[in-house]
Order: C-alpha cells, then sequence, then structure tokens
C-alpha cells in the first residue's frame, strides 16, 4: 500500500498541527515499514529535516513550475495530478483539508479534523475567517472515505455541526513528542532554571495567550489562593495580554508572575519537569496536548471541566469549572499542600498517558488505512 500525506506542516509548523503531522508520519514509518509513503510539502525548512526515520520507501514531493511559485494552488488543486503520478493510493489530509477534483475511485481518502472551535465559539474568529475553516472543513468530511477524529469531543462536534455518522469518524488519540519522557541530566535542567530564572517552585501554563485558553482565571484563582507559589506564562501574547497585566498591576502581582518568551523546543520539556503544578485553563480544546506533555513530565495537572479535558487528563487529573476562581483556588491549595496528593497524581498521570503511545494509536491508524483501502 502506498500512503500519501500532506506533509507542508510536518515540516514547517512548531506549534499543534506540526507535532500532529510528524507523530503520525514518523509512527507510521516506524510501524510499518513495509509500506511505501509520499510527503507532499511545498516547501521544507532545515529544523525539521530529520523528523522521519529511513525505515521504509519514502519520497518527498514538492512542486516545480508554476507551483513553487504558487504553492497554496499546488497543494490545493496541484495534488490533483500529482497522487495519481506517484501511485498513491490511500492520501491523509493531517491539517483539516483534502486538495479539491480528486478521484475518489482511484485514490481512497482521509481527513484528520482537529476541532471544530470556530463554530462553537463563532465570536472568537473573523468572519473571513470562519467562512473558509467552515468550507473547508466540512469540503473535506465529505470527500473523505474516512474521518479521523483527535477526541470523542470532537467527533460530537462533527455529528452535531456537520452532521457527520459516526460510521464514518474514528477516533485516534496522538501522542505528544516522546522528548517529554525523558529526564534530562541535572547540569541541563540547572542551565535551563538559571536561564530563565526560574524559582524552585512554581505553576506553570502552556499556551497562546488568549480569551479562549483563559489565563485570567487561573490568575484570579492562584491570587484567590494567595499566590503560594510563582506563575509562569509561556505563549504568544495576543491583546488579552493586557487584561491579564492589568490583573497583575491591580493586585501588586509583578514579583511573582513570569512571561517566558519563545522557548526552543528542546528546552520546554525541562521547563516542564522543573514545574511543581501544570495548570490548563481553557475554556475548550479539540484535545489539549499540553496537558498529556505534563504528565508525560511527571507533573500533577489542574484542568477545566467539560470539552476533551478529561480524555487528555484521565482520573488523576484535577477539573474545575473554568469560570469559578474559588475553585481553582482551592485545587490549587490541596494539591500545593499535600506531597502525596501530588505523588499519586503523577503517578495517575504516566498510567494515563500509556494509553497515547505510538504502539497503540499507530496501530489504529493503519486499520484504517486498510479498511479504507479494501473498501
Amino acid at each position: 500500500m502506498k500512503i500519501g500525506y500532506d506533509a507542508k506542516r510536518a515540516f514547517t509548523n512548531t506549534s499543534g498541527l506540526g507535532n500532529y503531522s510528524r507523530f503520525v508520519i514518523s509512527g507510521m514509518m516506524t510501524h510499518f515499514p513495509q509500506e511505501e509513503y509520499a510527503l507532499f510539502t511545498p516547501r521544507r525548512k532545515e529544523i525539521f529535516k530529520d523528523f522521519f526515520p529511513p525505515v521504509a520507501k519514502t519520497q518527498v514531493v514538492q512542486p516545480d513550475g508554476l507551483g513553487k511559485r504558487f504553492s497554496s494552488l499546488w497543494r490545493t488543486f496541484g495534488l490533483r495530478a500529482a497522487l495519481p503520478k506517484h501511485g498513491v493510493q490511500v492520501y491523509h489530509g493531517l491539517s483539516n483539508e483534502l486538495p479539491y477534483g480528486l478521484d475518489r475511485d482511484r485514490t481512497k481518502l482521509v481527513v484528520t479534523i482537529h476541532d471544530l472551535i470556530f463554530l462553537r465559539f463563532p465570536e472568537l474568529y473573523p468572519t473571513i475567517d470562519r467562512y473558509i475553516y467552515r468550507k473547508k472543513f466540512k469540503d473535506a468530511c465529505d470527500m473523505a472515505h474516512q474521518i479521523v477524529a483527535i477526541s470523542e469531543q470532537t467527533a460530537q462536534d462533527l455529528e452535531e455541526f456537520f452532521g457527520v455518522g459516526r460510521d464514518k469518524v474514528q477516533v485516534v488519540y496522538q501522542d505528544c513528542d516522546p522528548v517529554f519522557q525523558l529526564i534530562p541530566e541535572k547540569e541541563a535542567q540547572n542551565a535551563v532554571r538559571e536561564k530563565y530564572r526560574l524559582p524552585q517552585e512554581f505553576i506553570l501554563c502552556v499556551g497562546t495567550l488568549e480569551r479562549r485558553k483563559n489565563q485570567l482565571h487561573l490568575l484570579q484563582g492562584w491570587h484567590a489562593a494567595g499566590a503560594p507559589v510563582p506563575l509562569v506564562f509561556i505563549g504568544r501574547k495576543t491583546e488579552y495580554y493586557k487584561e491579564m497585566q492589568a490583573f497583575i498591576a491591580q493586585h501588586r502581582l509583578e514579583e511573582k508572575v513570569l512571561f517566558l518568551p519563545y522557548i526552543p523546543f528542546q528546552e520546554l520539556p525541562i521547563i516542564y519537569q522543573l514545574t511543581t503544578l501544570f495548570v490548563y485553563p481553557s475554556i475548550f480544546e479539540g484535545f489539549g496536548i499540553p496537558i498529556v506533555e505534563a504528565l508525560n513530565s511527571g507533573v500533577p495537572v489542574i484542568t477545566s471541566t467539560g470539552s476533551c479535558f478529561s480524555e487528555a487528563g484521565g482520573s488523576g487529573s484535577r477539573y474545575v469549572s473554568p469560570t469559578d476562581p474559588e475553585a481553582m483556588a482551592q485545587a490549587i491549595q490541596d494539591i500545593l499542600s499535600s506531597p502525596d496528593r501530588q505523588k499519586m497524581m503523577v503517578k495517575q498521570g504516566l498510567e494515563h498517558a500509556q494509553i497515547f503511545r505510538p504502539g497503540v494509536t499507530i496501530p489504529q491508524l493503519h486499520r484504517l488505512y486498510e479498511q479504507v483501502f479494501a473498501g
């Protein structure tokens, strides 16, 4: 079987969709090296040149001629000719979309839908973005022979917003990068702590500083808990950051809140592992990979009720309403005041993290490809 992938984000994107794409592609090649693979991407970044193992027959296909100048058109329409030319039998769109004009009889189509947040919270997106996303996502769902949802929450949203029956959707989880499972040398930990001036104990929150991620709720709960240890945020700043700054200034918390700049990826797991408590107060997610990163790093987790968070966090994490600062304060106090509770949460978190391992999820994807190919 020859499997093709939309690999643009695998080669170029350092965040969520890029991580997912690399997880799927490298996992498939490692566990199923007997298959052939074709990776379609308009460009490649040096940082990701070796993300997949050299164990399978692999082509990297890039546009030539006009396709180089109009790479987005090549991804959307140019693959109509490229997929048959390279003998692709199953094509997987890894980031919510599929090319147009494909022969569904000649090439079996799979698409991963990560979330439909733009429909559930339309006020957070410009009108034109919502229109484009809705058209791309809906068209991909209609074209696909099978849809992969990254959580039960996304599968439910596909049914609610697009009317997609569950027989066309399979939930397959993803794992975080394996680097989060490694324990760094003490020297590396000390170097990172010193570089970013991290305190001995701190609460960590990772994610774009935006309203949906709800970091102001964490600030409010943390302050209500007496700001027991410093708070560290890692994430790109948006206008929402000004509201956080105003709260910090109002309560004179500047000395206890740290906003870190862009963190090189190899340093991020070390910061997780230096953390006392990880808090992810988001209102809604498709999955919530930072929760899995924290579990793998051996850190207790507080996150929100609802959405997909219990899927990511498992029974060992603590869940609080994303609109109840007092509940957040109580959870922070309970966990920080009990080393035994912390140890239990870490143990249960590491056990739960096993369900996301490639050895579990990648065979599920391969079976889906086989079913689609045979169908």
